[in-house]
């Protein structure tokens, strides 16, 4: 999907699939972030083998946002969004709704009928994020536990609960 929002004179968004040279982009939002940073490897990886399942957003050329996901080997219809980073002169603007439509979107032709993702008990605005995209298309949020804290080492780290939002219409 390649939309473009030309709302502003001055600025073109658009959304597309994500090439291994993004990779970089992506690593740095997150560096300047409060998200969790994974290697410079993961994001030009998901890039490389995950475009499929991966949205990047551009204004003017430049990235200022993404979703990284990949189908699960275990559920073919399913697409687990790994992560959402949204740079800092696009929060609240519905950014990260637009990227999770964005990958909907895109992963129905591959008869991906669920999105999930694990969220931290704390992180009320993805939890928030997650819901408002089951209210956008009409469809069921089932939340389950997924990881108990007790699972990760050292401190620090709360439970993990799957967010389960479908199935999508065709």
């Amino acid at each position: 999907m390649n939309e473009t929002d030309t709302g502003n004179a001055t600025a073109t968004l658009t959304f597309e699939k994500p090439t291994a040279e993004d990779g970089a982009a992506m690593w740095e939002l997150v560096k300047n972030s409060t998200l969790d940073l994974n290697s410079s490897y993961k994001y030009i990886m998901m890039c490389e083998f995950f475009s499929e399942t991966c949205v990047v957003a551009k204004e003017n050329g430049k990235l200022v946002g993404f979703v990284t996901a990949f189908i699960l080997p275990e559920k073919q219809d399913t697409v687990f969004v790994w992560q959402i980073g949204v740079d800092e002169s696009q929060r609240g603007k519905g950014m990260g709704s637009r990227l999770l439509n964005a990958l909907v979107e895109r992963t129905k032709s591959a008869d991906v009928k669920y999105l999930e993702a694990t969220v931290t008990p704390s992180n009320a605005a993805s939890q928030a994020l997650f819901k408002k995209l089951a209210r956008t298309h009409e469809t069921d949020c089932e939340v389950s536990e997924c990881f108990a804290e007790d699972l990760f080492p050292g401190e620090g780290h709360e439970a993990e609960l799957t967010f389960r939002i479908g199935p999508f219409d065709k």
